[in-house]
């Protein structure tokens, strides 16, 4: 009688375990249960992502910076420079558009700007004529935002025919 009892103690004990799982037993001991330790391990993806979302993006910014700084190198090696408009006494009318422009030539006289500008279009590039408030005229050629490309662009430039050994690329800040 006795171990019958036990047996069927085991069995209820069995059954309560096969039917709840240990969550009943969990939950009684004051436990988590495995819902609970899902909603929480999910919660804690979401923040693991999130973090590595960001250190992502610093990745990303830091590449960038390392990438500006070689190519500032790099121009600074090939004798190249780099002006702001604020230097030549800031743009008079012109809205740039873009961050950097590779200019092949600045000029007192208008229209001399203009036939390198017309020279500029005739061999394929998008021409940009820049005024600059100390009167003068300059045209910008691969207009882009970033420095890389802007630098890239200029060794490709200063291989065509119409380009002077003086290009230089404006930063518009």
């Amino acid at each position: 009688m006795v171990a019958m009892k036990k047996i069927l103690l085991l069995l209820i004990l069995a059954g309560t375990v096969v039917l709840t799982g240990c969550d009943a037993f969990r939950s009684l001991a004051g436990k988590p249960t495995s819902s609970e330790i899902k909603v929480k391990r999910a919660y804690i993806d979401s923040l693991n992502n999130a973090h590595q979302a960001r250190i992502d993006s610093l990745r990303k910014v830091e590449k960038a910076l390392a990438d500006s700084l070689a190519v500032m190198d790099s121009l600074k090696q090939s004798g190249g420079t780099i002006l702001n408009p604020s230097s030549m006494g800031g743009l008079f009318t012109t809205k740039l558009d873009y961050r950097y422009y590779v200019v092949i030539g600045a000029f007192t006289q208008r229209s001399y700007a203009e036939r390198l500008l017309v020279k500029a279009r005739d061999a394929g590039y998008i021409a940009t004529l820049i005024s600059f408030r100390n009167g003068y005229n300059a045209v910008g050629l691969s207009q882009t935002d970033h420095l890389e490309k802007a630098f890239a662009e200029l060794k490709k430039i200063k291989a065509e025919p119409f380009c002077p050994k003086d290009v230089w690329i404006l930063v518009n800040e």
